[in-house]
């Protein structure tokens, strides 16, 4: 029966008239990844699209892979950490050309993207993104080639054990205040944070009815405290934060944990991790040199935690950083491991591994009920 069966798939295969994919087995351990989001988890995909929202050149990527992959950050973002502690491979853009395989994930982020479609969609010249709508949708070209590939059974089996990690809003926020945008002379703060919730929302649904069950989040914290906001605040000698960004941060923490609740008692089997990136935040202003974030996690710390290592301006907070993107001169520090921030907007690799551990193994007051290692164990 084997061998007969092996013939045809091998006639199957090899008759162009006949479209029909042969299935394939994994072990009953197999789990996968899955990335949705923006620059904070965008290991390149926008190397593949017409956009300057790039980071494929020096001094990205300079501190581990001693070359720029496109990765917004010195060297591996939060999802490569996951992933290496999950013992997984380096979980690939789906864009990457070549890219074929997705039974240990794949990565759909975008550097650039928001919730809602309309953000930084021609916001200036060739910055186009793949907003949450078509990341969603080639995450459902991915579901359908493994349901191919695997049954229908077996597929809904392995995204239901895969994980979900999810990170996207900030551009929304951030964009109307960089933009001189008009958007909240028609919308409140509330109205507009209840599109950016919606649409992530309905994104989460069609992923758990495609089998998604396991989702990881991030809060935003103190948005308003990243360099490049700190930069637009008149004045700033002090380090203050642009506060019409963290209130819209805020009320965004307050109401995704809120429709994460709800889905966790109306959608089957839906189970969620919320990192306090807050927390984290709040511990390392206090003590930026060394600080306790609980018990078991006392974290070495940075000599800088306002000034970004690379760009230019008050605070390095103009994204000039590799002097691509329209300020060609800027500043870069000779170590980034002794700072927090990277770029005016991102956070250096020392930072996203220490955020990483939290996701992966924090306790309850840092990740909620699950952690990420938990579900990996699920």
């Amino acid at each position: 029966m084997a061998s007969l069966r092996l013939f045809l798939c091998f006639f199957l295969f090899t008759a162009s008239s006949v479209n029909i994919v042969c299935s394939r087995s994994l072990q009953k351990d197999h789990i996968a990844l899955f990335v949705f989001g923006d620059s904070v988890y965008d290991p390149g995909n926008n190397n593949y699209i017409d956009t300057i929202a790039r980071a494929n050149y020096y001094p990205y990527g300079e501190t581990f892979f001693k070359y720029p992959t496109g990765r917004f950050s010195d060297g591996r973002l939060i999802p490569d950490f996951i992933a290496e502690y999950a013992n997984l491979p380096l979980i690939p853009p789906y864009l990457q050309p070549g890219n074929h395989e997705f039974t240990t994930g794949v990565n759909f982020a975008s550097a650039g993207a928001g919730a809602l479609s309309e953000t930084n969609q021609g916001f200036v010249r060739a910055l186009a993104v793949i907003d949450l709508k078509t990341q969603l949708s080639y995450f459902k070209k991915v579901a359908k080639q493994l349901r191919q590939e695997l049954g229908d059974a077996e597929a809904m089996a392995f995204l239901s054990k895969a994980v979900y990690l999810i990170n996207i809003g900030s551009n929304d926020y951030v964009l109307p205040f960089i933009s001189n945008s008009t958007v909240f002379q028609y919308f409140s703060k509330q109205q507009y944070v209840g599109m950016v919730i919606g649409n992530l929302t309905e994104t989460i649904k069609e992923i758990h009815m495609e089998g998604g069950r396991k989702f990881g989040f991030r809060n935003f914290g103190s948005l308003g405290c990243i360099p490049l906001l700190k930069a637009l605040v008149p004045g700033n000698t002090t380090g203050s934060c642009f506060e019409k960004v963290n209130e819209l941060a805020k009320l965004h923490d307050a109401a995704l944990t809120e429709a994460l609740k709800e889905m966790e008692i109306k959608l089957e089997q839906f189970k969620y991790s919320m990192h306090h990136l807050n927390i984290y935040l709040s511990e390392l202003t206090k003590n930026p040199g060394r600080f306790d974030v609980c018990t078991d996690f006392v974290l070495q710390g940075f000599k800088e935690v306002n000034k970004a290592c690379c760009g230019s301006g008050p605070y390095r907070g103009i994204s000039s950083c590799g002097g691509r993107t329209g300020v060609t001169e800027y500043e870069l520090c000779s170590d980034p491991t002794q700072y927090f921030y990277f770029d005016s907007s991102h956070v250096s690799e020392k930072a996203n591994k220490q955020i990483a551990r939290l996701m992966w193994s924090g306790p309850p007051n840092i990740t909620g009920p699950y952690n990420l290692k938990a579900f990996f164990q699920l």
